[in-house]
């Protein structure tokens, strides 16, 4: 007996010692693979997240490189559908999902969030020659009797915009009758040209670029809602999301924030 504990405690000895030469989970800096930040991020979102040629550009790209190198760490970009992004956090496949993503109730209840480092805008857009003035004009009637009328609008999938606007009448929303929800940005705005949809709800900021990259569209002047982006970090991983919190401190304090993000939006 006395032969056999040894033996199982020597094993267990040696599996410790792998473990801490393999990393074994976390690094002293909270990321899941030694000396890499693997973000997770959906590159079809300018001016946060987008490519040029073979490399990743925008807000979140410049602000996430700043935060590595303040942990003194190698960051890594993977380009995943907006949807995967949170699910992947969760899991510990990306230490962290930055996509111009919105702070929610129900987010939270998967992810952490780090500290807010932009506003966000949603608004809508619809073609030049549309009656559509506002977000009430989607609806008719007042009081019980309101109700949307026959139209559909686009939005990107497991977006904020795909949140509020799937929700009922009652809540703010449309219903997801009137919604139709595509993989990106692109291709709801592509749907909208095409006539496959009266509107589109996105961010702001990728509108003015898909409004500039397509003839015949236009923003609606009122916005339909305003948020907060954050990064989402594992529940499992407070250590870097105390680490990052600590970063943007830094970056913000610094002006170095604002400056990328002026670099990118005009005042």
């Amino acid at each position: 007996m006395k032969k056999i504990t040894k033996i199982l405690a020597i094993i267990m000895v040696l599996a410790m010692t792998a473990c801490l030469f393999a990393s074994c989970g976390k690094s002293a800096s909270g990321t899941a693979t030694e000396g890499v930040l693997v973000m997770a991020t959906n590159a079809s979102f300018p001016p946060y997240e987008y490519t040029e040629g073979d490399d990743f550009a925008g807000i979140d790209v410049e602000i996430a490189g700043l935060i590595a190198e303040e942990l003194g760490l190698e960051l890594k970009i993977e380009d995943v559908e907006f949807g995967s992004i949170i699910g992947g956090v969760q899991s510990g496949k990306f230490d962290m999902g930055m996509a111009g993503m919105t702070v929610t109730e129900e987010r939270l209840k998967t992810v952490n969030f780090s500290d807010t480092y932009a506003k966000g805008v949603q608004s809508i857009i619809v073609k030049e020659t549309s009656s559509f003035n506002s977000f009430d004009d989607f609806f008719e009637g007042e009081g019980d009797d309101k109700q949307v009328k026959n139209i559909k609008v686009g939005v990107q999938q497991d977006t904020t915009g795909d949140i509020y606007c799937s929700d009922t009448v009652e809540n703010g929303g449309l219903g997801t009758d009137h919604v139709i929800q595509y993989k990106t940005g692109n291709d709801a705005v592509q749907a909208l040209v095409a006539g496959k949809v009266d509107a589109v709800i996105i961010d702001n900021e990728p509108a003015k670029s898909y409004v500039a990259a397509n003839k015949g569209l236009r923003i609606l002047d009122t916005a339909y809602a305003e948020e907060d982006y954050a990064i989402c970090i594992s529940k499992d991983n407070p250590e870097l999301l105390e680490e990052i919190n600590s970063a943007l401190s830094k970056l913000k304090s610094s002006g170095k924030v604002d400056e990328i993000i002026s670099k990118y939006i005009a005042a």
